[in-house]
C-alpha cells in the first residue's frame, strides 16, 4: 500500500474543524454514549492534562476531573463521531504539555493560573466551506420538495378529473 492511499483515507475521517484544546485548558467535552438502542449525550468537564498528535487523525486529549474525591481521566479521540463536541470552558498557563504532576495534588495547590482569553472566538469552529455545502444539499431538497409536490398536485388534479367525468356518467344513466 503506498502512503499517499493511507493519508489520503486517515484525511477522510478527519472533522474539518475541531477547537485548538491545550494542557492546561478547562474543557466540556460533549460525547455520544449508546445504550441499547437509545443514543444520548453525556458531558464531561475537566482539565485537559495532556495532548498528542495534534495534526494527525488520531489526535487525542486527555481530561481530567475530580468526582466525589477521585480522580478520573478520559481520553478523547477529536476525530471521532462519537465526540459531538469540544468546548473550552477556561484557558490557564502552563508550560508544559504533559501535566502529570496535577494527579499527586488536590484542593488549591491543584489550581492553574487562568488566562484571559476569547471564548467565543477559540469555541467557533464553523467550516464556511462545509456550510456552503449543507446549504447547497438544503437547496436541492427543499427544490426536490416543491417538485413531489408539485407531481402530487398534478395527480390529485387528474384523479379529480377523472371523478367528474364517473359522476358525470352516472348521473347520464339515472
Amino acid at each position: 500500500m503506498s502512503f499517499s492511499l493511507i493519508q489520503k483515507v486517515n484525511d477522510e475521517q478527519k472533522k474539518n474543524a475541531v477547537v485548538d484544546a491545550r494542557s492546561g485548558d478547562t474543557v466540556r467535552v460533549h460525547q455520544k454514549i449508546k445504550e441499547g438502542n437509545k443514543e444520548r449525550i453525556q458531558v464531561f468537564e475537566g482539565v485537559v492534562i495532556r495532548t498528542d498528535n495534534k495534526q494527525q487523525h488520531t489526535s487525542r486529549i486527555t481530561v481530567r476531573k475530580v468526582a466525589s474525591g477521585v480522580g478520573v481521566e478520559k481520553s478523547f479521540l477529536l476525530h471521532s463521531p462519537l465526540v459531538e463536541k469540544v468546548e473550552i470552558v477556561r484557558r490557564a498557563k502552563v508550560r508544559r504539555n504533559f501535566l502529570s504532576y496535577l494527579r499527586n495534588r488536590s484542593g488549591k495547590s491543584a489550581r492553574l493560573t487562568t488566562v484571559n482569553f476569547d471564548r467565543e472566538a477559540v469555541n467557533d469552529v464553523s467550516d464556511p466551506e462545509a456550510e456552503a455545502e449543507a446549504e447547497r444539499i438544503k437547496e436541492e431538497a427543499k427544490k426536490a420538495a416543491e417538485e413531489k409536490a408539485a407531481e402530487k398536485a398534478a395527480e390529485e388534479a387528474e384523479l379529480k378529473a377523472k371523478q367528474d367525468a364517473v359522476e358525470a356518467a352516472h348521473k347520464e344513466n339515472e
